[in-house]
């Protein structure tokens, strides 16, 4: 496969079970949630768009400031699959896609790496594992670009995976970041997967 890989960056939560807008906490390194989460994503991948909603412009210029192509998608607040479409619309001639939660900072960038690599060896579909576990991000090759860029509601790409789970690579890593996320503030300490 030749072209380029772009990492989407699904940063258009509400942030609702975190009781305020988790992406822009601070971690312990320093860096907002949303920002180290961009920075490993840019470090695997040919770019990235950061999709976030409306009304959020801290966030959208601490994105923009790390180098990430900002997007903001009007109809975000339907769910996430709204939210990937648009940024799947918006890079639509990329060879591929790593599927990346914003609020998902601890993934490590060979993990990142190693994903976009499997799309450029054939791979149509990509997902780490840890423990046995699979996580994120995902990557997804261009011809299932039409269906991922069809998506609505807040399922994500489940339903691509589904569809298509004969071609699905997932490869064991030691990254545990492919399964912790932050749902309530005690997670931005917590070095433990909360999957």
């Amino acid at each position: 496969m030749t072209g380029s890989i772009i990492g989407i960056l699904l940063a258009a939560g509400s942030s609702q079970r975190f009781g305020s807008d988790k992406l822009t906490q601070v971690l312990p390194s320093g860096d907002l949630v949303a920002v180290q989460a961009c920075r490993h994503l840019l470090a695997g991948t040919d770019g990235v768009i950061a999709v976030v909603r409306p009304g959020n412009p801290i966030l959208a210029a601490e994105l923009r400031n790390v180098g990430a192509d900002v997007l903001v998608c009007e109809n975000a607040i339907e769910g996430m699959g709204v939210s990937l479409a648009c940024g799947i619309q918006a890079s639509a001639d990329a060879a591929g896609w790593l599927v990346a939660l914003a609020d998902m900072p601890w993934i490590q960038p060979a993990t990142i790496q190693a994903i976009a690599n499997l799309l450029r060896q054939g791979s149509m579909i990509a997902a780490p594992s840890w423990q046995g576990k699979r996580g994120h991000p995902v990557g997804f090759v261009q011809v299932l670009g039409l269906e991922l860029s069809a998506l609505q509601g807040d399922y994500g790409a489940k339903s691509v995976i589904q569809a298509h789970r004969e071609h699905l690579t997932v490869f064991e890593c030691d990254d545990p970041g492919v399964l912790r996320d932050i749902d309530t503030p005690e997670d931005l300490f917590n070095s433990k997967p909360s999957h």
